[in-house]
């Protein structure tokens, strides 16, 4: 006797996540068929040589006594007091270990605010291009994602006259990513205060995820938004995962700041979200003190000569070089996200690109279309490799884009 299929979630047909999706199985069936892959579709510094520092390894390794028990499902006391410190120190208003959440990585904590927040049919302002994961969170908690376009032509920075038009009565709140995912935009100060100021006009709750908070080039400046925010009510998201190269700890937190009687019903319902699922990891969270208030260890890492700048660098000079691409140089985070240009364009499907790259050069990339924008020329690639590897990546992925423009070329000779 056959048996039905179980059935599952609808909604998920709308959900998107190509960065560990369709390509990257392929690229583990050509793994095990012997094919040496260049994985470039993940930020995980783990798998390319970096390591936690050692001061976070040791601060873990001290109290792995005491890491077996439950703990607040909102976090140890001691984390929660040196991220509410961190952020005292950065201006946030009314920042304390009581509205400090710590979880299962900034991902967890991302979908538990969510679900906190939206009603079915509850709009959420996201930027285009965003991290899918925002899309996804908002959509299987039955709210909807209304974009507002980071434009290539404005260095991806959004413009605040746009998310003001697309204000609704269902609007709950304006997402901010900044570094950004995937383009590498830093907002600048003046820029964050116009967007906090549409959240205040039509009070709205902002959440800020700033991931990639001190990863900076080239002189860029990392503004946090709860500061700027006062009394408007804000989650800030950071964690050990980009900046302290700990993405396995699975350390993340948000921060809500704001008046607290405005923030009241949104802190008990994130409380109760996060007593369901008990607790985050614990022994992670004790080197959440160490990384907040102990050395710095990401600036190194983005200074000239530092593996980090070398490696951008090294993604410039081949975009410079290239007859096909085109690029807004990232001046934060850990991407940068091309464009492909002139011949090589015509007719170009992201997507097609990213699957024949690894069918024929063994490089993974994530198609651009897969972080939620209409246009489909661009792919991201993550800085982490070391310089050299991205230089012989940029090197074939010329060889596909030399093909796709001298086959536009003929198409025209022809037709001509």
């Amino acid at each position: 006797m056959s048996l039905p299929p179980v059935k599952t979630r609808e909604r998920l047909s709308e959900v998107r996540y190509e960065i560990r999706g369709e390509l990257a199985r392929r690229a583990r069936e050509l793994e095990a068929q012997g094919r040496k892959q260049i994985k470039l579709n993940i930020g995980n510094p783990g798998a390319f040589g970096f390591r936690a520092p050692e001061h976070l390894q040791r601060a873990i390794a001290q109290r792995i006594d005491q890491t077996d028990p439950y703990t607040h499902q909102q976090g140890l006391p001691v984390a929660r007091e040196a991220i509410a410190a961190f952020h005292r120190q950065r201006g946030t208003p009314n920042a304390s270990p009581e509205r400090v959440f710590v979880g299962n990585g900034v991902s967890e904590l991302i979908d538990l605010s969510l679900r906190a927040l939206l009603n079915p049919g509850d709009e959420v302002l996201l930027p285009s291009p965003d991290y899918p994961l925002w899309s996804a969170a908002t959509i299987l908690n039955d709210g909807r994602p209304v974009y507002y376009r980071c434009r290539p032509e404005n260095g991806f920075l959004p413009d605040p006259d746009e998310i003001e038009s697309l204000v609704s009565p269902r609007t709950r709140a304006i997402v901010l990513i900044n570094p950004n995912n995937p383009t590498g935009a830093a907002y600048p100060r003046e820029l964050l205060e116009q967007i906090v100021a549409v959240a205040a006009r039509h009070k709205l709750l902002l959440m800020s995820d700033e991931i990639y908070d001190s990863i900076l080039y080239d002189g860029a400046q990392f503004t946090p938004v709860a500061p700027l925010a006062g009394d408007l009510p804000c989650l800030s998201f950071g964690g050990l995962s980009k900046v302290h190269r700990a993405c396995g700890w699975r350390v993340g937190w948000a921060v809500l700041s704001g008046d607290p009687l405005a923030c009241g019903d949104l802190h008990h319902a994130m409380d109760l979200l996060g007593a369901l699922r008990l607790c985050a990891n614990v022994p992670g969270q004790f080197a959440i003190e160490a990384a907040l208030h102990g050395e710095d260890t990401i600036a190194p890492l983005c200074a000239p000569d530092g593996r980090l700048y070398e490696a951008r660098r090294a993604v410039m000079d081949a975009v410079a070089a290239s007859r096909h691409l085109e690029l807004v140089a990232p001046a934060g985070a850990l991407y940068a996200f091309p464009a492909v240009a002139g011949d090589a364009a015509v007719g170009f499907d992201d997507h097609r690109f990213a699957l024949e790259l690894l069918e024929t050069e063994d490089v993974l990339v994530v198609p651009g279309s897969s972080f939620n924008v209409p246009y489909r020329n661009h792919f991201r690639v993550t800085l982490l490799p070391q310089p050299d590897d991205l230089r012989e990546v940029f090197d074939r992925i010329e060889r596909v884009l030399d093909r796709y423009a001298e086959t536009a070329q003929a198409r025209r000779s022809a037709v001509a």
